[in-house]
């Protein structure tokens, strides 16, 4: 319990958790008359302005800002862009799924991530990934409620099950970008960066927002609401604890984001939780841990060699 990879691993854990608020503010931005892309675009605007906020109010405590040019502002608007691309597909697949499909089918970015490891390093997955995607791939089909629904399986759209499926393998890319992206660079002045390139995908779904005077009718507050749990956290936390780990452990700790999901839809939403999708909930938890038991097992060892090496020195300058 020791390891210091706990603490990142703890914070992808907590943004993947920061993600599963979204459907729930999303499906009550619905309910209130507003549609996706106005949601999107919100997200985007008011993360931007959150985290350009945040940036200049650490410039104005004389921290110093790092350096940018070409080549960094691509990749980290790169980064923003496959986000914001996720959510848009995601919202595509809940408008022509069932929720259960839509979710299944998001969940891939699991083994999607360990995939990505694998061709990046060319090296094979450890025993503990491959397994703990396996157990949270389960959890899943429990808890979206898949079982329990009366699907009708011959009746599901294609375009929405390509979209689901490519949102979760660009889910898996920005886990990835999110290890891998200038992560020396101020948190803060990253996050904006990043939003900026979410809000071009924003400006592009939903051309007419400011124009209709949207802004105005309310979708405020569930574009901060949105901004907060999906971009400003889970940015911040992943851009503390992906680039510690492999992106196969990063994917699966991000399952998170079911659990919490299906607990504020029920205190916020009042949903229905049954005794499957509890199970599920377990299942991925439970993934979750074994993702994590080789680096609980590695640290102890270092310690034993070191007190080993110690003590060796130890004699050697008695005698």
């Amino acid at each position: 319990m020791h390891s210091p990879l706990l603490k990142y691993a703890l914070a992808v854990f907590l943004g993947g958790a920061s993600y599963g608020a979204m459907g729930t503010v999303a499906k009550s931005a619905f309910a209130a008359g507003f549609t996706w892309p106005q949601t999107v675009m919100s997200q985007a605007l008011f993360g931007t302005l959150l985290f350009g906020l945040a940036f200049v109010g650490e410039a104005a405590r004389n921290r110093s800002a790092a350096h940018m040019n070409a080549r960094k502002l691509f990749k980290l608007m790169g980064t923003g862009v496959a986000t914001c691309i996720t959510g848009v597909l995601y919202s595509i697949a809940l408008s022509k799924l069932p929720v259960a499909v839509a979710i299944t089918l998001l969940f891939q970015f699991t083994w999607i991530g360990i995939v990505i490891q694998v061709v990046v390093t060319r090296k094979p997955p450890q025993a503990a990934q491959v397994g703990a995607a396996a157990v949270i791939m389960a959890g899943t089909v429990l808890a979206s409620g898949l079982l329990s629904a009366d699907v009708d399986f011959a009746s599901f759209d294609p375009i929405g099950i390509v979209c689901g499926l490519l949102s979760a393998v660009t889910c898996a890319v920005f886990m990835y970008l999110s290890g891998h992206v200038e992560n020396d660079m101020p948190a803060f002045q990253r996050g904006f960066f990043i939003c900026c390139g979410s809000l071009l995908v924003g400006m592009a779904v939903c051309p007419g927002y400011f124009p209709s005077g949207v802004l105005f009718e309310g979708i405020a507050g569930y574009g901060v609401l949105l901004a907060v749990t999906v971009l400003f956290v889970p940015v911040l936390l992943f851009g503390i604890g992906t680039p510690k780990l492999p992106v196969g452990v990063s994917t699966i700790l991000a399952a998170s984001e079911l659990p919490c999901g299906i607990f504020v839809s029920l205190v916020v939403l009042g949903e229905t939780v049954d005794v499957v999708q509890v199970a599920g909930v377990l299942a991925i938890l439970v993934g979750v841990a074994i993702a994590q038991a080789p680096s609980l097992k590695m640290r102890p060892r270092r310690r034993r060699g070191a007190a080993v090496v110690n003590d060796e020195r130890a004699k050697r300058k008695v005698q």
